[in-house]
């Protein structure tokens, strides 16, 4: 039996996470199973039809972001840290080059923060490269002779950056939001000169396990938990794939790691604001009621306490606005969500129906929270 053959998958990952825990300080104990999943499927890719992205977001400077992907970096393969890369660059890179890299992009609030421009050929690049099959076409060639040839953009992403990402990026990463460091919080310095040579020491002997597990890895699906379906399981599979093949405590770990983030995920959600709106209604407006007028919909909307309705772009929740996102669902027979005629009072006024939204709020809305 070959040296590399004996490696032991989850000890290996025991030490990539205790090298992390020195220098970073993630917000839970399922970020830093999550981070060290992310490092060993990226020795992987081939292995797998999908690349979660890995996003560390917080909302003020100093939370440790580029650290992180500084650890990171020591740790994966062929490392390409893409500040300010054009979407050009990176896909010649992906598709060109040597080795595919790991791409690791800072200051990502830079390309898609409020202040920035147009960037959507670097959203594209992010999105296409989270499936193996995705490419972007370029025209190549001089004049009339130009040919539509196709580039792979399939690789691993990590970023790092404040506030948060466009939503088709959200949904395809594992979010990692990270806080200033507490008082009794504490980080070993991270001195590149000394510590790099560790990282890298670990990045050789994941290759190496990698190697000696690939052909079991590439044939596993591995058993979602429960509720994880859609693009959260494709989001996570390569991550349990990695647990299951490393052994150990780390298939448990990782599946609980799963279920809270993407949970966590899905309550912090900016990207359906309609999601929101349902959950509202169901929750806060409505109750038990079977209709009621659209000024009662929206006066108890808007009062709702850290919801978005009293103040949209500039401007309360209006019932042009309320039907406009409404009509966007559908009732259990495939018609829009409109606002219908409700007799009250010996008056006609125009409301909504607990009934046409009951198959909205049963596909898209999270389980009711259980009465205390």
């Amino acid at each position: 039996m070959t040296e590399q053959r004996t490696i032991d998958g989850a000890a290996l990952l025991n030490e990539v996470e205790a090298f992390h825990r020195r220098f970073n300080v993630f917000p839970s104990e399922a970020a830093y199973v999550a981070v060290t999943l992310w490092d060993a499927h990226a020795h992987l890719l081939d292995c797998f039809d999908a690349t979660p992205r890995l996003a560390f977001l917080s909302p003020e400077p100093g939370s440790g972001k580029s650290r992180a992907l500084e650890i990171v970096e020591t740790l994966v393969p062929t490392p390409m840290v893409a500040v300010n890369a054009s979407a050009a660059a990176l896909f010649r890179a992906v598709s060109m080059g040597d080795g595919r890299p790991t791409v690791l992009f800072d200051e990502i609030d830079t390309v898609f923060g409020p202040k920035a421009g147009d960037n959507e050929e670097l959203r594209g690049f992010i999105n296409a490269g989270h499936r193996r099959s995705g490419v972007m076409y370029r025209c190549v060639g001089d004049g009339g002779n130009q040919t539509v040839v196709p580039f792979p953009s399939y690789c691993a992403v990590a970023v790092a950056g404040l506030g948060s990402l466009p939503d088709t990026i959200l949904t395809r990463s594992v979010i990692v939001r990270m806080r200033r460091r507490a008082r009794n919080e504490h980080a070993e310095p991270f001195r590149a000169r000394l510590h790099t040579t560790e990282g890298h020491a670990l990045r050789e002997r994941l290759a190496a396990w990698a190697d000696a597990v690939r052909e079991r890895v590439g044939g596993a699906f591995p058993v979602m938990p429960d509720g994880v379906t859609d693009r959260p399981a494709d989001v996570w599979e390569p991550l349990l794939a990695v647990a299951d093949a490393a052994g150990g405590n780390w298939p448990e770990r990782a599946r609980s790691a799963c279920v809270e983030m993407v949970t966590a995920a899905q309550s912090d959600d900016k990207a359906s604001l309609g999601v929101r709106l349902l959950t509202d209604l169901r929750d806060q407006v409505f109750g038990d009621m079977p209709r009621l007028p659209t000024s009662a919909v929206l006066e108890q909307l808007r009062a709702l306490d850290e919801a978005p309705w009293g103040d949209i772009n500039g401007r309360p929740l209006d019932a042009r606005g309320l039907g406009q996102m409404l009509r966007e669902y559908t009732t259990a027979d495939s018609r829009p969500v409109v606002a219908r005629n409700i007799k009250m009072g010996g008056a006609v006024l125009k409301g909504y129906y607990a009934a046409d939204l009951l198959d909205a709020w049963t596909r898209y809305c999270p389980p009711p929270a259980p009465l205390s």
